[in-house]
């Protein structure tokens, strides 16, 4: 991130340009934080035994008759400096603000259905509104929402549970950190196969636990391969996360791969699955979802997440889950009584409408994935006509990992190089005012993210913007 200092006879101003969060100064937002004089500043390095940590001490003397100084301690904690901001978020707000400010920016980087919440759901809260369910839910989650979703694992995924190992949070987000937290020691090792949903090695920092990322590939359709997995375990190793239907790639995992993965897991007592399952609905046939849980030995070991923002379109919502043994998610259970405490009673509410849908949501949730499996169909085709692009179908979510690489290192007049992902995205957002997410945020910076959650209409605008913004560049390297 640049820093710039700008001094001046009474104020002194930081200004941070940040351009996705990014290490690049050509930014279009800045951010002004106004400070006393510097010469009233004094910075020092603290040491700890086991590593050099830089706090920043600012003092500032206190404008008024008297001369006390007062000294304000501004540093954090090593933990949170450690974690990195969600770059989808920053980038989310960042097309945000220029829609606002009158800009006609496409945004194409947040993972949120463009449909409204099926009226059913919604008629569900409003009543619960209306009849007064507005008040404290249990902190696990009503026991009528929490049997509703054990019966939807068992006939949709082959998996049993009780209400007492199901725990219901504010979002799938929620549900993924509090079993992170509940699982890992420091030193512990979380494997995250690349690309990733942007939080997972966060999460994994905040338990003081390390990150192990396994890297994929387009062309094996960036799925995990169990003999790289079996090579990276160690006994540090702790958790294992995958995420199918997969965020950002589509790729969804076959069950004969995840039978050879579950074979390898079973030779480490000590490992646990964290199986990601929220885009479970959001499948292209002939793909099938299989849950981690279902397979012989697992259903011990992994820890299941799902919820209703992506399938239901219900982000605004903020309901997930956690199902697994009980003794973990007791922990889980202890770690929410401590935070957020129980999920929105009116929101559980609209989750159990949800579940009575129907099987995998019914007629509702199959017509959205109709149109999901249309928008997908024609941004494959519209960019496998262009030229350096490298592209693996995706079989579920609503995401496209589209491999751009070929396009790094030309130099572009009147804007620079183009030298990775984050650059490229910055070039398509100035030139052609589209928003989308490097790879590098999903630890692959060859690709970007494209997320399909739009309509059709706005799907072919921002592909014509793309394309009359890449027109006049070559690939750099031969495809």
């Amino acid at each position: 991130m640049a820093i710039s200092l700008h001094n001046s006879t009474n104020i002194s101003r930081v200004g941070f340009a940040s351009p996705f969060l990014g290490s690049n100064s050509a930014s279009k937002v800045s951010i002004s934080v106004s400070l006393p004089s510097f010469s009233n500043l004094s910075f020092k390095s603290v040491e700890t035994s086991s590593q050099q940590l830089y706090r920043i001490n600012a003092m500032s003397k206190a404008e008024s008759s008297s001369s006390d100084q007062v000294k304000v301690d501004i540093s954090l904690s090593p933990r949170v400096n450690s974690v990195k901001p969600s770059k989808t978020v920053a980038i989310t707000d960042h097309a945000t603000a220029l829609a606002q400010a009158g800009v006609p920016v496409i945004r194409l980087a947040a993972g949120e259905p463009d449909f409204d919440t099926p009226a059913i759901i919604a008629e569900a809260g409003i009543n619960a509104i209306r009849e007064g369910y507005t008040r404290y839910s249990p902190n696990a989650g009503t026991l009528e929402l929490r049997t509703a979703i054990c019966h939807k694992l068992k006939e949709e995924n082959g998996i049993s549970y009780t209400p007492d190992q199901i725990v219901v949070s504010n979002g799938a987000k929620q549900s993924i950190l509090q079993a992170v937290l509940a699982v890992c020691s420091p030193g512990d090792e979380v494997i995250i196969p690349a690309p990733y949903w942007v939080s997972y090695p966060e999460m994994a920092r905040l338990a003081d636990a390390t990150p192990v990322i396994l890297p994929t590939l387009i062309s094996d359709n960036f799925l995990l391969d169990p003999e790289l997995l079996e090579s990276n375990i160690t006994e540090k190793s702790r958790l294992l996360i995958l995420c199918s239907p997969s965020n950002p790639t589509g790729s969804v995992y076959p069950k004969k791969l995840l039978e050879k993965i579950a074979e390898i897991v079973a030779k480490h007592p000590r490992l646990l699955v964290l199986s990601d399952e929220i885009y479970e609905h959001i499948i292209y046939a002939p793909a099938a979802h299989t849950s981690f849980a279902s397979l012989p030995g697992m259903w011990e070991r992994t820890l299941t997440v799902n919820g209703f923002s992506k399938a239901f379109a219900m982000t605004g919502w903020r309901l997930g889950y956690i199902a697994g043994p009980k003794n973990f998610i007791a922990a889980c259970n202890k770690i929410q009584s401590q935070s957020t405490s129980g999920a929105s009673s009116i929101a559980q509410k609209a989750g159990v409408a949800a579940l009575g849908l129907g099987y995998a949501g019914g007629e509702v949730v199959s017509t959205m994935v109709k149109a999901f499996r249309e928008r997908r169909d024609f941004l494959v085709k519209s960019f496998g006509e262009l030229e350096g692009v490298k592209i693996s179908e995706p079989q579920g979510a609503f995401y496209l990992f589209i491999d751009f690489s070929s396009y790094y290192g030309i130099e572009v007049e009147g804007f620079g190089k183009i030298e990775n992902s984050e650059s490229l995205c910055r070039y398509l957002l100035d030139k052609g005012q589209v928003a989308l997410v490097p790879g590098d945020a999903f630890g692959d910076d060859s690709c970007i993210r494209i997320s399909y959650a739009a309509s059709l209409t706005t799907l072919q605008a921002s592909f014509e913007r793309i394309k009359k913004a890449l027109i006049s560049l070559r690939p750099a390297v031969p495809v």
